[in-house]
């Protein structure tokens, strides 16, 4: 948007003052460049509010008619990049109302009637939220149904299994997809329940307070869309729990991200070789021709650290602020845009790319046939013959350094050398010492075994469809 001319432009505050704010301090003090995100909410919600205030007899069904088409004119202009906005005007709801005046004259005064601009920045920030949330939740459904076209992909597909980055058990990759389903679901669940808290009306708080004008503040909830309205005029403007709360979520939603993000840029190493990048979502290096990077799976990454950062802001600027309102609060805006903006690209992104991953099936066979990932089901099969798990433990880590010492794997160990650990073993050990038959065996809920598995496909189905 273009830069407006020098005019002078009266500030919402200004009449009680005898001498014009200084330059430099309304400059510092402008928010115009970071609120005017919220110009349709701003325009929605004051919509509402005249809307009410005709219905109440406050002001004129005439004036209402002429205020409301004004507002529906000046949001086209703003859909069009056609209103140049000046850090003079120091915030959207001034340049809204300013650019009302021009378009209908003093009628547009009274669209402030019985309403400040604390519980109107406090309307147009949960409507924002709201939206934000739906976006967030679309963007982790459709992660989620990649998730469960992977797992159904690959159900009989073995990977390796880690703790501590070491190779640790066998198990389904459609165990391992499902895992993250689980966590992004939970994701899910965590910003609908957000999503209740923030659909409440603030309207009609005023300055903190309450009006003495009879505004009917259930109406304008209604015409918002919202739940509920607060019961309490100083908690509706001054606190900001709910952007907290979101930049939270966004957080953890960041972090189940970030976590998936290194497993991706590990298994497509050479080292690791598990899956592979399509061209489309790789990158190479400038100076070494043969590399192919996971850049975007990096940038999720780094980015967590981002959104990090917005929730430690808004803490931080809340923590010490006296009720009601401080002008404190209007730097909650860059952080819960940023949280916003970053975590549904993230997700959106990370999609993507998840979809464009091929999974190297020889090279997971290999690994998996002879590794000592077997060993805890050797373990297991001694429990199963009446050793005493510790007993059973200790015999299978000096089974583990006889393979190492010998070079010999698990499932190649003879019959012979087994007995000479322990006599319970027989020949039926090795039913148990391949991988498919590791996953197979595991008998508990939740469990990576293909029972299981299909179990835990069928309940996510299930909720789909819900």
């Amino acid at each position: 948007m273009g830069q407006k001319s020098d005019e002078k432009k009266e500030l919402l505050w200004q009449s009680r003052f005898s001498e014009p704010f200084d330059e430099d301090a309304l400059r510092f003090s402008s928010s115009v460049e970071v609120d005017c995100a919220l110009y349709k909410e701003d325009i929605q919600g004051s919509i509402a509010h005249v809307t009410m205030l005709s219905e109440e007899n406050i002001i004129s069904s005439d004036d209402a008619e002429k205020i409301i088409a004004g507002l529906k004119e000046i949001e086209k202009e703003f859909d069009a990049g056609q209103v140049p906005l000046d850090w003079r005007e120091e915030d959207i709801h001034t340049v809204i109302e300013n650019r009302l005046k021009e378009k209908i004259g003093a009628v547009a005064g009274k669209v402030h009637s019985g309403r400040s601009r604390n519980d109107q920045v406090a309307t147009d920030t949960r409507l924002y939220m709201r939206r934000q949330i739906d976006a967030l939740t679309l963007a982790l459904e459709n992660m989620n149904d990649t998730l469960l076209k992977k797992a159904e992909e690959h159900v009989d597909t073995i990977i390796l299994g880690y703790t501590h980055l070491q190779r640790a058990q066998p198990i389904l990759l459609s165990h391992y997809y499902m895992a993250y389903l689980e966590m992004f679901s939970r994701d899910i669940e965590r910003v609908q329940d957000l999503r209740k808290r923030v659909n409440r009306s603030p309207l009609g708080a005023a300055a903190f307070a309450g009006s003495s004008l009879p505004v009917n503040t259930r109406r304008t909830a209604a015409l918002l869309g919202f739940d509920d309205i607060f019961s309490n005029s100083i908690d509706a403007i001054s606190d900001r729990d709910i952007l907290i709360e979101f930049a939270s979520a966004c957080s953890i939603i960041m972090m189940h991200l970030s976590r998936f993000s290194e497993d991706l840029i590990l298994w497509t190493t050479e080292e690791f070789k598990f899956l592979e990048l399509k061209d489309a979502f790789a990158t190479g290096s400038s100076i070494m021709p043969q590399k192919k990077n996971a850049d975007i799976a990096e940038l999720v990454r780094g980015k967590t650290g981002r959104v990090y950062g917005d929730l430690i802001a808004l803490l931080t600027i809340m923590k010490g602020l006296p009720l009601s309102y401080n002008r404190d609060m209007q730097e909650d805006k860059p952080p819960l845009f940023d949280a916003a903006k970053t975590a549904i690209e993230s997700v959106n992104i990370f999609n993507k790319l998840l979809q464009n991953t091929v999974v190297n099936k020889a090279r997971l066979k290999s690994v998996t046939e002879n590794d000592l990932s077997l060993a805890t089901e050797i373990a297991e099969y001694l429990v199963g013959k009446d050793v005493p798990f510790r007993d059973a433990h200790r015999i299978t880590g000096k089974l583990v350094s006889f393979s190492l010492q010998t070079g010999t794997p698990l499932p190649k160990i003879s019959l012979e050398d087994y007995q000479k650990f322990s006599p319970v073993f027989e020949s039926d050990i090795y039913d148990s010492l391949t991988p498919e038959s590791s996953v197979r065996r595991k008998k508990s809920a939740g469990s990576t075994s293909p029972e299981s598995v299909q179990m835990q496909l069928e309940r996510q189905k299930g909720k789909k469809q819900k």
